[in-house]
């Protein structure tokens, strides 16, 4: 190894828990560090189970275009324990504590790759991933005093997964991210990749700020926090995982995680994957109680809070009794990150993905939580949006002409079964 070469695993082992910007090719072992594989240990978390927190959440509700918006789910809304209190549960999901969601609706599963493809195609949007970064933008979120890096290295690209060859150190999480110029949605682990055959997957290598985007296009929103934990418990109350206690009921295989890809540790990739781990089409494992996809698991998920790491303790001191359809809060704190500003900007993402572990991470639960730089892009990253009852009802309301569902293989936007009744502007 030359001494460039063990200067930077220094470095990337010193910031290994910094959550950088994109990162950049002067700053891949820091960037490395945003990996949301998982921030600690293994950990095993264990729950109580109980009623169901929703009424009726055997009694999925689907829209057709028609009875509710095309592609989602109603999800009753309700009061539920939000969070954990089980004895090895994260800090920052403690306390549990009672929040009330009115009703909405969901996307069935994560934005797909088909589904981005229509809107980049109708507004020519590029993503954060597709742009060279602003300088201002990145340097909040590095150690103060990060020299600014060159031209050369400014360069759109993302963060992509690269597999090792053998075991490595699991809080050195540098070692299986890379910067790689070039990868964006299209093309998610870099130029010469591809999402041709993957329609059905979601869509990956999306910020934030691509996701808010889409959203406005779409007439929809993001979830809040408290509406996409309710929603990802299907009914459940505290129960362990989006499906129930056992994280393999019968020996069957809930979510895409590591455990169902892999045979070898991770993060070595396995020869039974074909040398890859990744995204799995939508709707290849069963839907929770409300009839929601991958809540958990396949790719982690914006929401629109900002991260606190205190934000449970602070809304349940704040309310003795029950929080109501909480929006979260007006700024981001997180002291976790040695050199990092501890408001430097962060948004949720929540469920997990296909690289989560017994090992490592095991985010695929509903209560567990992150806090990820908006600019972020990574290969394991998307979303899905959700629509007010009231956003409904009010399109309801308007003549039957703009009621009319699109096509069954087409994935119209809700911008465009509203663009005639003026609830979309």
């Amino acid at each position: 190894m030359s001494q460039g070469q063990r200067g930077k695993a220094k470095l990337g082992a010193k910031v290994a828990h910094e959550s950088t910007w994109r990162g950049r090719l002067w700053l891949v072992a820091l960037a490395g560090a945003m990996a949301l594989a998982g921030a600690g240990g293994s950990y095993w978390y264990a729950s109580r189970s109980g009623p169901g927190a929703g009424a009726g959440a055997s009694a999925v509700k689907s829209g057709d275009g028609i009875s509710g918006p095309l592609g989602m789910v109603h999800v009753p809304g309700g009061e539920f324990l939000m969070g954990s209190d089980h004895k090895m549960a994260q800090p920052n999901e403690r306390p549990a504590h009672k929040v009330r969601v009115p009703g909405f609706w969901m996307d069935q599963h994560h934005v797909t790759n088909a589904e981005f493809r229509k809107f980049v195609t109708a507004t020519g949007y590029l993503t954060t991933a597709e742009r060279a970064p602003d300088w201002e933008t990145m340097k909040v979120q590095l150690p103060p005093g990060t020299p600014r890096p060159p031209d050369s290295a400014m360069v759109a690209g993302a963060m992509v997964f690269v597999a090792t060859n053998g075991p490595v150190p699991l809080r050195e999480n540098w070692r299986w991210w890379r910067f790689v110029p070039g990868a964006d949605w299209r093309h998610p682990t870099g130029p010469g990749s591809s999402i041709e055959g993957k329609d059905d997957h979601p869509v990956v290598q999306v910020s934030y700020e691509d996701a808010e985007a889409y959203a406005k296009w779409a007439g929809k929103r993001l979830p809040t926090e408290a509406e996409w934990e309710f929603a990802a418990r299907g009914g459940l109350e505290q129960a362990t995982y989006a499906w129930g206690d056992q994280f393999a009921p019968d020996g069957r295989q809930m979510a895409n995680v590591w455990q169902g890809q892999q045979v070898q540790p991770f993060p070595v990739v396995s020869a039974k994957a074909g040398g890859a781990a990744g995204t799995s089409p939508v709707r290849t494992f069963p839907a929770n109680g409300y009839g929601l996809y991958d809540m958990t698991g396949n790719a982690w998920q914006w929401v629109a809070d900002w991260y606190r790491a205190d934000q449970f303790r602070r809304e349940a001191a704040e309310m003795k009794t029950v929080v109501l359809n909480p929006a979260g809060p007006r700024d981001s704190w997180d002291p976790s990150e040695p050199g990092v500003p501890v408001k430097a900007p962060r948004r949720v993402t929540r469920g997990g993905s296909f690289l989560c572990n017994e090992d490592f991470c095991l985010s695929y639960r509903p209560s567990a939580r992150r806090g990820t730089d908006p600019y972020t892009s990574m290969s394991h990253l998307g979303f899905r949006l959700v629509m007010d009852d009231s956003r409904w009802t009010a399109l309801r309301k308007q003549p039957a002409t703009a009621m009319q569902p699109p096509p069954q293989d087409s994935a119209m936007p809700l911008s465009a079964q509203l663009s005639s009744t003026g609830v979309n502007r």
